[in-house]
């Protein structure tokens, strides 16, 4: 069997692996059991051999890496979902963290990024986007990597050095939009950009690892801090689904995806995005199915999601919505209207009164077709449902197969010491050109230059001589000149 069975309404409801890269979304209120069935969804996944890329926001998804416990509620659930053989299991799972404390570093370089996320990640307007446009073309001109922070503002540097001469070739580069983009440099290496960008970068294949029994490991980002700067933590999340779209091959349909994506807090992913980024995002959820990777979002209301975003998902899984504001009524009503309808079921009215535990759920069946919703009773998770201690944490990290990769970090030759090695060397004065400074010299013959000179200029004497002969030579000359002139004149007389 390798469908995964989510929970038990009128009947037992599954995920469908062969449908699994359809996308998904897991909504509802806070405390109604949403993390408890992204565990679910996870762990069954990792059993069919379905690796997972998941953020840990509060914490608990971290529960995955250890066994659960059995307690007699847990049975009974299990009993009621018709899960048999139930017994806890932990399931094999990666660390990693985007400040390096709690997981392996995850690093990219600011080349891989690109000037559009970077700019969305420094939360610049137009014109200082179209700044860090010319500052990347002007990068790839002169053969220049930008690896990380250093590299980045040395190549700033040279754009503000040469504006003028960058301004005529590319458009209006404007000092003040230069430092704008240094100051939002300072901000995001504050925010923890400089463990962020740097070497060795993130191979998508350690995102998509088995282990030796053929299950899929479940890659998990800390992201407590990091969800604390939301712009940074949907960018970083958004980058990466990006190459995950650019870099893996076209699969056609699959018998189960090849890794599926979980992208929690997912309404900070539309935050104040573009059009352009929002026509970016449709694009790539739209047609990364065909690439093997199924999305599933994770928010309280599903109207968080755009609706072009929440007709492509094919899975759902609605917990609990309390209607007691305006915006809590309309979020219960676009919820009942995005379900296939149940003639057995009033849906607006079942979202307000689900339980703890309990979903309205409809996934894809055979032919791809959405089944009419019901009301489950999710399934038990067999890891532990909570955090894990520091030491818990520590003991997978020494273990981890990725470890000896990231954990160090690489700083090779790029932009930043290109540039630095370029102003020391311009900087440095001509050492093959002869000293001309004269020596100092002793008062005698400094007297003697001065009468007789040097061999540069002439002295006192040679002077006064040249002065005398200048002037007798006048004199005599007019003298002469007057002889003939007079010469001339007596003759005509």
């Amino acid at each position: 069997m390798t469908d995964i069975l989510l929970g038990k309404g009128e009947h037992q409801i599954y995920l469908r692996s062969k449908y699994a890269n359809r996308h998904g979304l897991v909504a509802g209120a806070t405390g109604t059991g949403k993390t408890v069935s992204l565990l679910v969804a996870a762990e069954g996944l990792s059993r069919i051999g379905v690796p997972v890329f998941m953020a840990d926001v509060k914490g608990d998804v971290a529960g995955l890496s250890m066994p659960g416990v059995t307690t007699p509620e847990i049975d009974k659930r299990a009993r009621e979902v018709g899960l048999t053989g139930f017994t806890p299991e932990a399931t094999p799972v990666v660390f990693w963290d985007f400040y390096g404390k709690a997981g392996h570093p995850i690093r990219t370089t600011i080349s891989e990024v690109g000037p559009s996320l970077l700019a969305r990640m420094l939360e610049l307007n137009d014109v200082q986007s179209g700044v860090l446009d010319i500052t990347f073309k002007l990068a790839d001109e002169q053969g220049l990597l930008l690896l990380d922070l250093d590299d980045f503002r040395s190549i700033l540097t040279l754009v503000s050095e040469k504006r003028e001469e960058v301004s005529q070739r590319y458009g209006l580069v404007s000092s003040q939009s230069v430092a704008a983009i240094q100051r939002a440099l300072l901000r995001l290496e504050n925010d923890g950009g400089k463990q962020f960008f740097g070497e060795p970068a993130l191979e998508l294949a350690d995102l998509l690892r088995t282990d030796l029994t053929g299950r899929g490991v479940v890659s998990i980002l800390a992201a407590d801090r990091l969800v604390l700067q939301p712009g940074l933590y949907s960018t970083f999340l958004l980058w990466l689904l990006s190459e995950l779209f650019e870099q893996l091959p076209e699969m056609g349909d699959l018998d189960k995806p090849k890794l599926a994506f979980v992208f929690d807090e997912a309404h900070l992913l539309f935050d104040n995005a573009t059009p352009a980024l929002m026509q970016r995002i449709e694009q790539v959820v739209r047609l990364i199915r065909s690439k093997g990777v199924g999305v599933y979002f994770c928010s309280q209301f599903p109207d968080d999601l755009p609706g072009e975003i929440l007709g492509q998902l094919g899975n759902r899984i609605q917990h609990a919505l309390r209607a007691f504001t305006p915006r809590d009524q309309k979020a219960v009503k676009t919820a009942a209207e995005t379900f296939v309808a149940n003639p057995k079921l009033d849906v607006a009215k079942a979202i307000s009164q689900l339980r703890v535990g309990e979903a309205l759920v409809s996934t894809l069946q055979e032919n791809g077709v959405p089944m009419p919703v019901e009301r489950v009773l999710m399934a038990p998770p067999r890891c532990r449902m909570g955090t894990i201690t520091a030491e818990e944490r520590a003991a997978i990290l020494a273990r981890s197969p990725v470890g000896a990769k990231y954990d160090r970090s690489v700083n090779r030759e790029s932009a930043y010491e290109i540039l630095t090695r370029r102003r020391t060397e311009s900087a440095a004065p001509d050492r093959a050109a002869p000293d001309r400074t004269p020596a100092a010299k002793p008062e005698g013959d400094m007297l003697h230059d001065w009468l007789w000179g040097t061999g540069r200029r002439q002295g006192m004497v040679e002077s006064m001589a040249k002065q005398a002969a200048r002037t007798v030579g006048s004199q005599l000359g007019r003298q002469i000149l007057r002889g003939v002139l007079g010469g001339i004149a007596g003759s005509r007389r």
